[in-house]
């Protein structure tokens, strides 16, 4: 929920820069690219735990 809102927030921030360009370097600057990094981070239990059953079910499989 506070990642909409942080994106709610970065969008009407672009559209009131001046140029066009300025607008998508400011999304992708202080959204896309702070919120894919935090989402990163914060997966790193979930991709363990998806490796871990991915090995776990390639075993089954081989025995």
């Amino acid at each position: 929920m506070t990642a909409l809102a942080w994106i709610y927030v970065v969008l009407l921030m672009a559209l009131t820069e001046p140029t066009v360009v300025a607008g998508i370097m400011t999304f992708l600057l202080y959204c896309a690219l702070p919120l894919g990094i935090l989402f990163y981070v914060t997966g790193g239990k979930r991709r363990k735990r998806q490796r871990a059953a991915a090995a776990r079910a390639a075993d089954d499989t081989t025995t």
